[in-house]
């Protein structure tokens, strides 16, 4: 998928909603960058920083990266989770120091040890592309069955042997009576950058860019 040409007015930055936000813009502030008087009600989309020079997006994590490419946004910040399961090409120039979470392969506790003894399993998941690829270096043979919430169900309900999931704290595997069987990857939240931002926003880029790599050196 390819960029498109637009000329940017006024330096848009795309956020997921919810807990990813909060952290992010808290990053914000922390940097120097911009600051906030707080994050608007959920129903509120856009907004700005205090001396509006950013305006803010809140849409969906897996969105981000469209918004990016096709000229809405010029820098977001999302999972690195997001970015290699839809197998975006988009310049990622730091790594964030927070939502940080592991991808996991988690099944029925008293199925976990005879899991693979099966010749070929049904695996749930809302990550078919980073499953599939796991699976394949693993040399199993897999059904996945592609969802797009509660996961965590499937294995209840007979849909699935297993899932493949984001855990945080694992509590939701636990109150499911799921356990973890191997971590497949981790991630924590990336800096992305529209490549046509690098020539319309130079300075503020750059600026921004930088204040964070500052600001992670002195946290880390």
């Amino acid at each position: 998928m390819k960029e498109s040409n637009y000329n940017a007015s006024p330096f848009t930055i795309a956020l997921p909603s919810g807990r990813l936000a909060e952290e992010s813009i808290a990053f914000f502030s922390r940097s120097g960058i911009a600051e906030f008087d707080s994050l608007p009600s959920s129903r509120i989309l856009s907004f700005w920083d205090k001396k509006r020079q950013f305006r803010m997006l809140l849409v969906r994590s897996q969105d981000i990266p469209v918004y990016i490419l096709n000229g809405c946004a010029d820098v977001g910040i999302t999972g690195r989770d997001v970015l290699m399961e839809g197998g975006y090409d988009l310049t990622v120039p730091l790594e964030l120091n927070f939502g940080k979470c592991r991808l996991s392969l988690a099944a029925m506790e008293e199925k976990s040890r005879t899991l693979f003894q099966k010749t070929s399993l049904r695996v749930a998941t809302k990550y078919p592309r980073l499953t599939a690829d796991y699976f394949h270096r693993s040399g199993m043979n897999c059904e996945i069955i592609n969802l797009h919430g509660s996961v965590e169900i499937a294995p209840t309900l007979s849909l699935a042997d297993c899932i493949v999931d984001l855990v945080s704290t694992g509590k939701t595997l636990r109150d499911n009576s799921l356990v973890e069987i191997q971590t497949i990857a981790h991630f924590a939240a990336v800096l992305l950058v529209s490549r046509s931002s690098y020539a319309l926003h130079t300075k503020l880029l750059a600026r921004l860019i930088n204040s964070f790599h500052e600001l992670l050196r002195d946290e880390n």
